[in-house]
């Protein structure tokens, strides 16, 4: 039996999963990843396995077609999120997928928090020019008394939440889908999107890719916030419109974004987001902690060996 590992923080441990693969009579595929596989090459592999435990790969229909017409019978997303996943295509194949949600919250709302700060206090960017041998002192703006526009408030989005409090930030929440406690009520404030979105001087990406979402951050969004407004995203790049929010970056409307994530990924050598000096950027890394990629492993492993029934 086979089993496919395509997800990049997984894929740099594999070699502490192995040994629980191999007690379960099961032989490791581990294809050199950078962030995802192509469609066609998933397509060329998908056939051979039994089972595949997914990054954040083009999961496509043509993809698990492919695999069913072989070998192939089940599937993992290592991870929360699943919009790279069609699940309806598994539910017609008969393929069974999951999850691995509410892994982490902890690590991605801290980098949110990371971001934000870096953001406030220009950090990144005097770290970048002492490097060059310059001096810089660009002045910040302080977090106390200021306020932060959260988007989503899941697992990330609360723990997010949870840690910004300490710095004395007034956060409005926007998530149709949660019914806040009396005790959030008395922390946060609830709004739906984009009522207050003017008093925010940082906005923060916590939410799900979705098509309610997606480019939910635009030319109309944009325009009813701040000027010199700062902007983080933790979540899925498409989440933003990356034209709008180069417009806003060159007119001065987003005085700067902390960027997790891209709608093209690895960024584009020659997007015009590079240009921006005070922007921060990473490379959809905001899991990828020693604990929490072990932990997220080990229920990947366990659900696809309940999945195979070895």
């Amino acid at each position: 039996m086979k089993v496919l590992v395509t997800c990049p923080p997984m894929l740099r441990l594999i070699d502490e999963f192995r040994p629980t693969f191999t007690e379960k009579g099961i032989e490791l595929v581990t294809p050199e990843v950078v962030q995802t596989l192509t469609e066609k090459q998933l397509m060329e592999i998908l056939p051979a396995v039994h089972g595949w435990i997914i990054g954040d790969d083009p999961a496509t229909r043509k993809v698990f077609e492919a695999g069913r017409a072989g070998n192939f019978r089940a599937a993992v997303k290592w991870g929360v999120g699943v919009d790279n996943v069609d699940f309806q295509a598994c539910s017609d194949l008969g393929i069974p997928v999951i999850n691995t949600p509410q892994m982490f919250g902890e690590e991605v709302g801290s980098l949110a928090v990371h971001y934000l700060i870096g953001l406030a206090r220009e950090t990144f960017f005097i770290d970048r020019n002492v490097r060059n041998g310059e001096w810089p002192k660009p002045a910040g703006i302080s977090l106390f008394g200021k306020t932060v526009a959260l988007i989503g408030f899941g697992d990330i989005g609360q723990a997010a939440a949870r840690q910004m409090l300490a710095f004395g930030l007034k956060i409005i929440v926007y998530d149709p889908f949660v019914k806040p406690s009396d005790n959030d009520r008395n922390k946060f404030s609830f709004h739906a999107f984009p009522e207050h979105l003017d008093e925010a001087d940082f906005v923060v990406i916590t939410c799900a890719l979705t098509s309610a979402t997606r480019h939910l951050i635009c030319e109309d969004s944009l325009a009813k916030m701040k000027d010199g407004v700062r902007l983080v995203n933790v979540s899925r790049g498409s989440i933003v419109d990356e034209t709008a929010l180069i417009e806003a970056l060159h007119s001065g409307k987003v005085h700067s974004a902390a960027l997790d994530v891209f709608e093209n990924e690895p960024l584009p050598d020659g997007s015009a987001l590079r240009s921006f000096e005070r922007c921060i950027f990473g490379t959809h890394n905001g899991s990828n902690t020693l604990d929490a990629v072990r932990r997220a492993s080990k229920v990947a492993m366990k659900r696809m060996f309940e999945f195979l029934e070895v």
